[in-house]
């Protein structure tokens, strides 16, 4: 018994040792074939991003009066004040209502009714069931109606001319926001040059130190100078975020920073003329528009108010039915009858005293109207300080920019060829320092020049009402 447990033993591990072996595993599993990955999986990449919108002026000129909403409110406002501008008008044409009433009242006994003729208690009915059906049509005629569609005529002129305003003004915003990031763009770019400037030039003084060339207060200094170029460099960027972020908000009704603009910040668009501004700020100033509009309601406020010493007219015309029904007793039976006809109501109502309340809203009324011209005053006197500031603003910013270009090459140049004596021993470092600022502050005041060009072109457009673009 124990020498048969013994064998079993034995050959149980040894088949169990062999199935265990590499030769076993390999014979008894054949080698999966490669499996090909998931579809999608090894190639499957996030979704491509959108390609940039690409935006002229015109482009964010057409979104930011869509999208603005300070821009909007005046637009709204503008169309509420034409509503009001109907409104008063549709006060003047007669209304049409149709009426319909029933009047059940309390009748009286057979024998009463037959002694008195009157069915009902009331006098003032004529039956016990009566049913009226008739067709009213009303108007009133009197001044203060009239001088209040004339009022809000001149209200809507108002804001129209105010929404006009608002839209000018959006368009500065607008071209200062679209030039600006082009401007930080070329700024940044400058930033980047200035940046690997500095690398260079500390490379540059290193192999000079090492050949015994110049001494180690030059590596230092060019040290200090490329890292000095190296936050200017985060801070263009930081100021091209930020000039991006500001118009994105301006202009689009979502956030949405995938966008470039068309860069047209340096090409050449002439200035108007002196006589042809002059002319067009004349005739299509708003602000001007708008303090005449405002002089005209308040004189048609003055109007309306004085109306409240004059009679007024209304008249009402009447045609429908008026039927009655009422019983009494048996012998008497039930009575119906129905009248159809018209008729013509005038009234005319004659103020005569209200503790001198008339007199007082003409008085503030000719309060209202005395600021109104005082503005309208103040709105010409500064329209022609306007037109000769914003004009000699945009001819000095105009006249600036040849010599802002100019400034900029000339600053390269002398950076290039500072840097160029420098490596022969003709330059200190110093002044291969100072050319490195003098072109990185060149090149800024040639973009923040012809951004301001095209502010102050955008500024006399808030005048004249023509933008003049590339």
């Amino acid at each position: 018994m124990n020498s048969a447990l013994i064998l079993r033993t034995s050959l149980f591990l040894a088949a169990a040792a062999f199935l265990l072996s590499p030769e076993a595993s390999l014979a008894q599993d054949p080698v999966p074939p490669a499996q090909a990955p998931p579809a999608g999986t090894a190639t499957q990449q996030g979704p491509a991003p959108a390609a940039p919108i690409r935006l002229t002026l015109q482009d964010a000129l057409n979104l930011g009066r869509k999208n603005n909403t300070q821009y909007q409110a005046a637009v709204t406002t503008a169309g509420l004040t034409r509503e009001d501008r109907t409104q008063a008008r549709d006060a003047l044409l007669p209304s049409v209502a149709y009426n319909n009433s029933a009047i059940y009242t309390q009748g009286v006994g057979a024998t009463q009714a037959l002694n008195t003729g009157f069915p009902v208690v009331f006098i003032a009915n004529n039956a016990v069931h009566e049913y009226v059906s008739q067709t009213n049509i009303h108007e009133a005629i009197d001044v203060a109606s009239v001088a209040a569609w004339r009022r809000a005529s001149a209200a809507a002129a108002v804001v129209r001319a105010q929404a006009e305003i608002a839209s000018r003004g959006l368009i500065v915003t607008i071209v200062q926001g679209f030039y600006n990031v082009a401007a930080a763009q070329h700024k940044l770019e400058t930033a980047k040059r200035g940046s690997d400037e500095g690398d260079r030039f500390l490379k540059i003084t290193q192999e000079l130190e090492h050949g015994g060339e110049v001494a180690h207060s030059d590596v230092i200094k060019a040290e200090l100078q490329m890292q000095d170029r190296r936050r200017q460099l985060q801070e263009a960027q930081l100021m091209l975020l930020n000039a991006r972020l500001d118009f994105s908000v301006l202009i689009f009704p979502d956030f949405n920073d995938n966008f470039e603009v068309a860069d047209d910040l340096h090409v050449a668009v002439p200035l108007p003329t002196v006589a042809e501004f002059q002319q067009q700020a004349a005739r299509d100033n708003p602000n001007i528009r708008a303090a005449l509009a405002a002089v005209q309601e308040a004189n048609h406020d003055v109007l309306g108010a004085r109306a409240g010493y004059l009679p007024s007219l209304a008249l009402d015309y009447f045609y429908g039915i008026d039927a009655a029904h009422f019983a009494v007793n048996t012998a008497v039976g039930n009575r119906k009858f129905s009248n159809l006809g018209s008729s013509i109501v005038g009234s005319l109502n004659i103020p005569i005293w209200n503790w001198g309340a008339t007199q007082s809203r003409v008085k503030q009324a000719e309060l209202r109207r005395a600021q109104a011209k005082r503005e309208l005053s103040l709105a010409q006197r500064t329209l022609l300080a306007e037109m000769r500031s914003l004009y000699a603003e945009a001819e000095t910013a105009l006249n600036e920019q040849e010599g802002l270009k100019r400034s900029a090459e000339l600053a390269e140049d002398s950076l290039r060829l500072t840097t160029l004596r420098y490596t022969k021993g003709e330059a200190t470092v110093l002044e291969v320092v100072d050319a490195q600022t003098t072109y990185a502050q060149a090149n800024a005041g040639y973009q923040d020049g012809a951004v301001r060009y095209r502010v102050a072109l955008a500024n006399l457009q808030t005048l004249t009402g023509v933008l003049t673009t590339p």
